[in-house]
């Protein structure tokens, strides 16, 4: 084998930890989701009230972006994304034991602070990758995350089914430790980005990067759109599929638990996105995605109704929100980099801060006007994030045609 094969078998061994790393992290926020309606049963609360476990993980992952991941910029990453699994293991663990709704509340908190390790590893990733292949390289650690994100789904219902929801939250936990193990002995070890940074002055840093790049703002408003879609669906249908209020299919969790596999396609596609907007086709892959999220919408207010029309909804939904984030990484990440764990915060602070309201929203919107309220509020805001990005564009080809 030659030194050349040699590296490239070693970098893309790499590219599949850290791919994993931020799927078994990301899934971490969405292992109750299906399971809300077993969970308001056993601990004897609303549906309002179960959604918020959601928004609890969130508002966490929340603050692990903003405290957490711009350490990754003057830390040794090899250690930092060990220490934040082992503290996922045991903030898994302290939720499983929980004894009541407010102690499962703290421990999702808790478990969505450490799940930031998965923005720390995409930084990392784009850090390690060569410029003509950064966005394939991210693109396949994000189908990672994402692939976390719908499998954790998957797997919650299949072990909820057997042994309850604290079974998935112990298993979550192993996993965890397992992958804590993988990346400090196979990771390399490349430093920190910087040196000699105060860790206040990081994180007002980022302040700066924000008022001196109109890209990173705008990204952020379309990221915040896009989650706020996508959490708002995904926290609704686990309601809407459980049979909760009048129009429910009544599936088991199981049941609810597979239909994460419908969004496997946004996961699957997201490196041929990244092949595309590295070719120069951004804007392109920006208008695509958010023009099919938009589209999708029918279907998915057709699926309150028949199921295989959502399940076909779901795939071309997923599909849309994965590729407009996508995009949205691809944009920021080309802005610095030296700052990229800090415009990682940036950007993903009010990405999630997106899913915080459409969990919220989708809980509350189920519970007031079923599922048609629930589409009708996406659909509108899939229409003001579509026209803010048209107007930003435009923006930007009159700047570039004065020039």
């Amino acid at each position: 084998m030659t030194a050349n094969a040699h590296e490239h078998v070693m970098k893309r061994s790499i590219t599949i930890i850290f791919a994993v790393t931020a799927g078994t992290s990301a899934g971490c926020l969405y292992y109750l989701q299906p399971l809300l309606d077993g969970v308001a049963a056993d601990l004897g609360v609303s549906t309002p009230s179960a959604a918020l476990l959601i928004s609890a993980t969130q508002i966490g992952y929340l603050c692990g972006l903003t405290l957490v991941v711009p350490l990754g910029d003057f830390l040794e990453r090899r250690r930092m994304v060990p220490a934040l699994l082992v503290g996922s293991m045991a903030a898994l663990l302290f939720s499983a034991l929980a004894p009541n709704f407010a102690t499962l509340l703290v421990g999702v908190f808790v478990t969505g602070v450490t799940a930031s390790a998965a923005q720390v590893v995409v930084p990392w990733s784009s850090a390690l990758a060569g410029p003509e292949e950064r966005g394939h390289v991210v693109g396949i650690v994000m189908s990672g995350l994402l692939l976390g994100i719908l499998l954790s789904r998957v797997l919650s219902g299949a072990v909820a089914e057997v042994g309850g929801w604290r079974a998935i939250l112990f298993c979550a936990a192993g996993v965890q430790l397992l992958m804590s193990v993988a990346v400090y002995l196979l990771a390399p070890n490349t430093g920190p980005a910087t040196s000699g940074e105060r860790y206040p002055d990081v994180l007002l840093s980022i302040f700066a990067l924000i008022g001196r790049h109109s890209v990173l703002r705008q990204r952020m408003l379309l990221g915040f759109l896009s989650m706020a879609c996508f959490s708002g669906v995904w926290t609704a249908m686990s309601f809407l599929l459980a049979g909760d209020g009048s129009s429910g299919y009544r599936y088991s969790d199981f049941v609810i638990g597979l239909f994460g596999l419908a969004g496997v396609a946004g996961a699957a596609g997201a490196p041929r996105v990244g092949r595309l907007a590295d070719r120069g086709h951004l804007v392109g892959v920006t208008t695509g995605t958010w023009a099919i999220v938009l589209a999708s919408w029918v279907l998915v207010a057709w699926g309150g109704y028949n199921v295989i029309a959502l399940i076909v909804a779901l795939l071309v939904f997923d599909f849309g929100i994965q590729g407009a984030h996508l995009a949205n990484q691809t944009a920021v990440y080309a802005l610095d980099p030296a700052s990229r764990s800090r415009l990682t915060t940036a950007y993903m602070v009010a990405f999630f801060a997106g899913g915080v309201t459409g969990s919220v929203t989708g809980g509350i919107a189920y519970e007031s006007g079923g599922w048609p309220r629930v589409c009708l509020i996406g659909f509108g805001t899939s229409v003001v994030a579509l026209a803010c990005w048209l107007v930003f564009w435009r923006a930007d080809v009159n700047a570039r045609t004065r020039e």
